[in-house]
């Protein structure tokens, strides 16, 4: 990951010239040139096919969003709150949508259309697309980490993931053990979000209390004083003052952590599928030796309680429609083709990122690119998604700010304080 998402990083020229060809002139030149806003390269190469299939009916305009999720959001956020009509087609990260949806920048879908986009999705990347029972992205892809595994570290550190489930605890201990770093992201930034997230949430817990997204500001209710809570700051300390935490852990993102897991001392490490494919460039370009994957495993996301199963990471993309667009039933004629199977096919083999329906799965070629297919479908399908929130700005740089620095953290005070500050913030008591 160059910076929140490893599937932004932008691709070889030749890649953004193609792009360069679906580009037309600002303005209202042409009544069918939608404008789209994408967040990955690999996008445009499935636009491109997508028109040109369309005979005509549709155009695209590619607009490229921001290398970060941040980026992204404050990006949209301008332009949707200045009701930009020129606006079509948007990529939107799930966190953001509740967001968007609840200003009334995204139009929602039809219940017609919300069947036809969810058929066959899988659980994860369907339910953050969906915001007080409404659909307003159509799912692109879903993404969820694996726990992954050196083979060779194995035996020293006395943990087998191959054998079943392992905890937390567990991983950290081996690694100590056989003096090999077990990375995760304490970087503060959307990638610490998603560890707290899936941690509360593997623990039996959630972050807001039930029905928040149904409730003003200021009564929503944080959950981290609790057990849950308690259980997730226990953990991090743990990893961070541990001989197992790589060095900068406090500002490691997805892409120190691999560079971490492909070091001499690297054992295990959470992460996206995105590094398998990122285990071939290193090895073409001749920083990893040839054999290098010959020594990767991987499993299904750690556990907290050894008798609870996790609760992985969600992440993804979803294809939502201005409100303000004047071509709105022509942009869902698009997402039609942008978001089908084929194209969901297509943008995992080009970008390295899961398709969100569960059938692509089960695609030959796909099987032979990526053999943990099937856990990566059977992680979407657990995963549990980051607060569906109007206020998850708010959220995410609350939870930031109260689990960072991890080394910092206090299981016995930090629950407490993590969830005064959420409240103080949302309730306009305190600025972060």
């Amino acid at each position: 990951m160059l910076k929140d998402y490893p599937h932004r990083a932008p691709r070889a020229a030749a890649v953004l010239a193609l792009t360069a060809s679906l580009l037309t002139a600002c303005g209202e030149e042409s009544t069918n040139t939608l404008s789209y806003f994408i967040a990955d390269a690999a996008q445009a190469d499935v636009a491109a096919r997508c028109a040109a299939e369309s005979g005509g009916a549709y155009a695209f305009d590619i607009q490229r969003l921001p290398n970060t999720a941040a980026g992204g959001r404050e990006q949209l956020l301008r332009r949707l709150a200045a009701q930009d009509r020129s606006l079509d087609i948007v990529s939107v990260d799930p966190p953001f949508m509740a967001e968007f949806a609840n200003a009334g920048f995204l139009r929602a879908f039809t219940s017609a259309e919300r069947q036809e986009f969810s058929t066959g999705i899988l659980n994860g990347p369907l339910e953050q697309s969906t915001f007080r029972d409404t659909l307003y992205s159509a799912p692109l892809y879903g993404n969820t980490q694996l726990l992954w595994y050196r083979k060779s570290v194995l035996q020293r550190a006395g943990v087998d993931p191959a054998a079943g489930p392992v905890t937390w605890d567990q991983l950290i201990r081996g690694a100590s053990q056989a003096g090999v770093t077990m990375a995760a992201q304490g970087r503060r930034n959307e990638s610490l979000m998603v560890w707290v997230n899936a941690l509360i949430a593997s623990a039996g817990g959630s972050i807001l209390a039930p029905d928040s997204e149904n409730l003003p500001a200021s009564e929503v209710r944080g959950e981290l004083d609790s057990p849950a809570g308690t259980a997730a700051v226990k953990i991090m300390h743990d990893l961070a003052a541990s001989p197992a935490a790589p060095a900068g852990f406090s500002t490691a993102g997805e892409e120190d952590s691999r560079a971490a897991f492909q070091a001499a001392d690297g054992g295990f490490m959470v992460n996206w599928p995105y590094v398998w494919a990122a285990f071939d460039s290193a090895i073409d370009e001749g920083s990893l030796p040839a054999s290098f994957k010959d020594d990767v495993g991987w499993t299904s996301y750690p556990r907290v309680d050894a008798g609870r199963d996790s609760a992985p990471p969600s992440g993804g993309l979803g294809l939502s429609v201005s409100a303000f667009s004047t071509r709105q039933d022509l942009a869902v004629q698009a997402i039609r083709c942008l978001a089908n199977q084929q194209s969901q096919k297509d943008f995992m083999i080009k970008a390295g990122n899961p398709a969100a329906l569960g059938a692509v799965f089960d695609d030959p070629q796909i099987r032979e690119m990526f053999p943990m297919a099937d856990e990566i479908r059977t992680g979407m399908d657990k995963a549990t998604p980051r607060p569906v929130s109007p206020y998850y700005g708010d959220v995410t740089g609350s939870i930031q700010t109260a689990y960072h620095p991890p080394d910092a953290l206090s299981p016995e005070t930090t629950p407490r304080e993590a969830d005064n500050l959420l409240e103080d913030v949302l309730s306009n008591r305190r600025l972060i």
